[in-house]
């Protein structure tokens, strides 16, 4: 998939964006704010915002940053232009990759999570999220796209482990997953099923490259 790096300047600082533009005949669900859930989409921009964003109207932001028609619309603290890509079979992954605080999923109620900065030995880059934007050239049912979201996620989470990252993600995690809305449509997104098993081997692909370059090294 070809993916356009694009700037701007927004509240004094230089920021990057990622624009796919698909056209129709795709499919896609994401857990983004603009265009999440499941429908036919034609584009999908992961946008770059500052540290600490606090707009209240982030739908409409993504809008204004987007081209026209119904698309998705991620946002990012992570710097867009360190992304990483990874592809196995035919499935793509790209990832960005921010992890200043990193995460447990099944964190005690109430707990603090802890900024990984203090554990560095040099200073850490910007505050971000991980994001993830994954296209498969087949169709899917919906139950085997839910099932792909939950192998991607688990192949995000092997990967950050592996690179030693105690965490299973981070609290804003968002992502993307693009598959053709016609032909005969796979039943199965399971990590051994013949695309999902593609699908977790470009994803942990992507974000272990991700966040191996994120960390700075003494």
């Amino acid at each position: 998939m070809k993916v356009e790096l694009t700037y701007r300047v927004e509240d004094g600082a230089r920021l990057g964006s990622l624009l796919w533009e698909f056209g129709p005949g795709w499919r896609m669900i994401s857990s983004a704010l603009l265009g999440g859930g499941i429908g036919e989409r034609t584009w999908v921009l992961n946008a770059q915002v500052v540290a600490g964003y606090s707009r209240m109207d982030p739908v409409e932001h993504l809008l204004d940053l987007g081209p026209d028609g119904s698309g998705v619309g991620m946002m990012t603290a992570a710097s867009v232009e360190r992304y990483a890509r990874a592809v196995d079979g035919g499935a793509e992954v790209v990832a960005t990759v921010g992890l200043r605080v990193p995460t447990w999923a099944a964190a005690p109620e109430g707990a603090t999570d802890p900024e990984l900065a203090p554990m560095l030995s040099t200073p850490a880059p910007p505050v971000g999220t991980i994001n993830l934007m994954a296209v498969v050239p087949v169709a899917m049912t919906d139950a085997a796209l839910v099932n792909a979201v939950m192998t991607m996620t688990e192949a995000k989470s092997q990967a950050l482990i592996e690179a030693g990252f105690p965490c299973t993600g981070t609290a804003s995690d968002a992502l993307c997953l693009a598959v053709r809305a016609d032909g005969p449509q796979e039943l199965f997104g399971g990590p051994r099923s013949t695309w999902g098993a593609r699908l977790a081997r470009a994803a942990h692909s992507a974000v272990h490259q991700g966040a191996a370059s994120w960390r700075p090294r003494s």
